[in-house]
């Protein structure tokens, strides 16, 4: 008989009712070799109520974290991986046997994957938009593929470039350009970063975590002017299936 106590999964996050995960899971878990299992959402409007929600669902074996809460999170977890820890934000957490929770950062694993196909030798520098949870896993993975980058952000900060600085001899010297911001997002999707799309090349890459819609306005920009782009379903999937791994190891 199926422990049904160890089959619990969920997302949190906020304002997660169109989130990727919960369909991916409900579709895997059709699968009659998963029988018992579920995953839902969990959507809270502060992070502190994560305390409850825990202690209100003992049964819970793994979650996974999306947006506003990938940082805001750290404080309530018992340990984090070697990995997570230099990136500063999760996105995974499991449930060890011992109770502690754990978080994991499969963000970058999902990123590095998906952007590889694509790389060029000029492909050596990149514009990260944004700079939150999303933005720290993306930049460990240009890390870990060699390739340098710079923030862009509204505010001056340490590494960063602000947005109203960018013209064509930055675009020239960063051809991989990736949205982390939610702007563009469904329902939302008239929205954009307001970054000179004219300066886009043949050369560039654009690439955009959002996967809904499957075409940003971001990329219908960039490919106008001849980049490759690329939505960030891919990398939604090789992120679940890494966490997926993580829980049952």
């Amino acid at each position: 008989m199926i422990d049904s106590l160890k089959m619990r999964f969920g997302l949190l996050g906020r304002n997660i009712s169109y989130s990727f995960s919960k369909g991916h899971f409900t579709e895997k878990f059709k699968d009659s070799i998963f029988e018992g299992y579920t995953y839902e959402n969990f959507d809270i409007e502060d992070i502190n109520y994560f305390t409850e929600l825990i202690k209100n669902n003992p049964d819970l074996r793994g979650l996974n974290v999306t947006i506003p809460y990938k940082e805001a999170i750290l404080p309530f977890l018992d340990k984090l991986s070697k990995k997570a820890s230099v990136i500063g934000a999760v996105n995974t957490i499991k449930f060890t046997k011992s109770g502690k929770l754990k978080g994991y950062n499969t963000d970058y694993y999902g990123f590095k994957k998906s952007l590889e196909p694509l790389l060029q030798p000029h492909h050596t520098k990149a514009l990260i938009l944004g700079t939150g949870g999303a933005a720290k896993g993306v930049a460990f993975a240009l890390d870990e593929l060699g390739i340098l980058y710079t923030f862009v952000s509204r505010e001056n900060k340490e590494k960063t470039i602000r947005y109203d600085l960018l013209n064509e001899t930055v675009f020239e010297n960063h051809t991989i350009i990736i949205n982390t911001t939610p702007l563009g997002t469904s329902p939302n999707t008239d929205n954009f970063p307001t970054i000179p799309y004219e300066f886009f090349t043949e050369k560039h890459i654009a690439y955009d975590l959002i996967y809904n819609p499957a075409e940003t306005v971001f990329l219908k920009k960039a490919k106008k002017h001849g980049a490759q782009t690329k939505n960030g379903l891919e990398m939604l999937i090789l992120q679940a299936e890494k966490a997926w791994r993580i829980w049952n190891k």
